[in-house]
């Protein structure tokens, strides 16, 4: 037993003495004590998704609202936030089901109902969106002029399927404020 306990005190020294080597090179040693503060990573996934979505960084932005579901679970916020840079991504059926789970969540979150009823526009389903953006549009108490306009397209493209066909081609799902998602023209 006492060869093995010789033994392993000459590793130790021996290992002692490369540290000090290496610290001769002008290289400090972090402390290993409790006393050292622990810096968290205090960025939250979900505001970032939302810098990027406005940047026009919308794989990046998909990238952090699923380091948000990490971190906060799957809100209505972050499902709802997914769906939203899925469909900037053109990926309109998983945006979809993303925004349907939001829904599913919360039936009265407003940005999630606008965001599917942009999907659904674009899917040519104007019935249900012309449903979608008044559920949302009565749910806003009519204080958003975005989801007027997203409705009162809906309605013409339900009665008119033909109408405006190059105005609804230049809408897009732009972030806004927390929570709240607005169409706006997009830049030519």
């Amino acid at each position: 037993m006492k060869p093995l306990l010789a033994a392993f005190l000459a590793i130790c020294v021996l290992a002692g003495c490369a540290s000090d080597r290496r610290l001769a090179d002008g290289l400090q040693a972090p402390a290993l004590s409790r006393d050292v503060p622990v810096v968290a990573d205090t960025a939250d996934g979900l505001v970032i998704g939302h810098r990027l979505m406005a940047a026009g960084e919308y794989e990046l932005a998909l990238r952090a609202y699923y380091r948000a579901t990490a971190e906060q679970g799957a809100t209505v916020d972050v499902l709802s936030a997914i769906g939203s840079a899925n469909l900037r991504l053109g990926r309109v059926g998983q945006a979809e089901q993303m925004l349907r789970r939001a829904l599913d969540r919360d039936q009265t979150f407003v940005p999630a109902l606008n965001n599917l009823g942009v999907v659904l526009m674009e899917q040519r389903e104007w019935g249900e969106a012309r449903r979608v953006f008044q559920t949302a549009f009565a749910l806003d108490s009519g204080r958003s002029d975005e989801i007027r306009e997203n409705l009162r397209l809906a309605i013409a493209k339900s009665e008119n399927p033909g109408y405006a066909e190059t105005e609804a081609n230049n809408l897009s799902l732009v972030r806004r404020g927390s929570g709240r998602y607005l169409l706006l023209s997009a830049p030519l």
